[in-house]
This record gives C-alpha cells, sequence and structure tokens, in this order.
C-alpha cells in the first residue's frame, strides 16, 4: 500500500511539473513563426545559438603562409647582421632537420656563444646526419639529445646548462622580434 502512495505521489508531480513546461513552450499554432521571431530567437538576434558559430575562424592558409616567410626573412636577416647565421646559409636549410624553430635558432645561438661547430651541434641535437662533414664532431650521436647534453658532450669545459638557457632565451627574443 505504502508503494502504491509513492507511485502516485510521484506521478501526480510528474503531470503537475510537466504540464507546466509544456505550456512554456509557446505558441504552437498559426502564427507560430511570427509569434517566435518576434520573442527574439536566434533568427532576429545577432547571437548566433549554434556553437560552431561561437568559434572564430583563424586565417587562411596562405596568409599564415605568406606572414611565416615574412617572419622567416625577417629572423635570417637579423641573424646574418649578428654574426649568429652565416651570409651563404638560409635559415631554411639550415634548420631543416629541426622539429622545431625555436631549437633550431637556440642551437645556432648556443653554437655561435660557445665557438661550436654548428653542424655537429645540429647533428646532435636532432640525431638526423646531413651532408655536412662530421669528422671533427666528438662522439656524434645517432639519438637526438637535449642541447645542454649536446653542448656539453662537444664542449665539455663549458657550463652547459646555463649555454643552453642563455641561447634558449635569445631564440624566443629573437621570434619576438621577428613576429
Amino acid at each position: 500500500m505504502k508503494k502504491l502512495f509513492v507511485f502516485a505521489a510521484v506521478a501526480a508531480l510528474f503531470l503537475a511539473f510537466g504540464a507546466t513546461h509544456a505550456s512554456a513552450q509557446g505558441p504552437a499554432g498559426n502564427g507560430a513563426g511570427s509569434a517566435a521571431a518576434s520573442t527574439g530567437s536566434s533568427s532576429g538576434s545577432s547571437h548566433s545559438l549554434n556553437p560552431i558559430h561561437w568559434i572564430k575562424k583563424s586565417k587562411p592558409a596562405d596568409d599564415q603562409v605568406a606572414s611565416a616567410t615574412d617572419r622567416d626573412k625577417k629572423l635570417a636577416a637579423n641573424l646574418q647582421s649578428s654574426g649568429v647565421l652565416a651570409q651563404n646559409a638560409t635559415l631554411s636549410e639550415s634548420c631543416a632537420p629541426f622539429a622545431a624553430l625555436h631549437e633550431c635558432l637556440a642551437s645556432l645561438h648556443a653554437s655561435k656563444n660557445a665557438a661550436i661547430d654548428f653542424n655537429c651541434l645540429r647533428a646532435n641535437v636532432t640525431g638526423v646526419h646531413t651532408n655536412a662533414d662530421l669528422s671533427a664532431c666528438k662522439g656524434p650521436s645517432d639519438k637526438r639529445m637535449d642541447l645542454h647534453k649536446a653542448i656539453h658532450l662537444l664542449k665539455p669545459e663549458v657550463d652547459a646548462k646555463s649555454q643552453a638557457k642563455n641561447a634558449e632565451k635569445q631564440a624566443q627574443d629573437d621570434l619576438k622580434d621577428a613576429a
């Protein structure tokens, strides 16, 4: 008997609140479209209820490529003027084996700051051996290694961690200047 009473109470509450919810749905007869439009639905307002429209669209791919090319030209000019990148070298060729541009810039700066051959440093940091002569390099590795480990391997007498940290900061500054 108690179960029947609880069931009846739940059913009564459901019917009471269900009817209220249904009446709040708005008109459903002739003129429902115009009534909905006059109450400020998404068709009449400037804010879309479609979540796809909430996402800001980025620049087209062509614009991103063009801006990256301009940035690379500016970077190359800045690096060549400061002596970090050789005058006859291009940034795209020097940085080809690197996964990210900031890694390449940090390696270029570390190479100049610690007086290490860039080809040796690049080979150790990326694990990729290019057609550059690596015979003068100390223990070139086929495995990728962190910049500070590569600096320590090639020039153990310098403080490799501070050199790597300084080179990474210089690379960040270069990217900010070129943006």
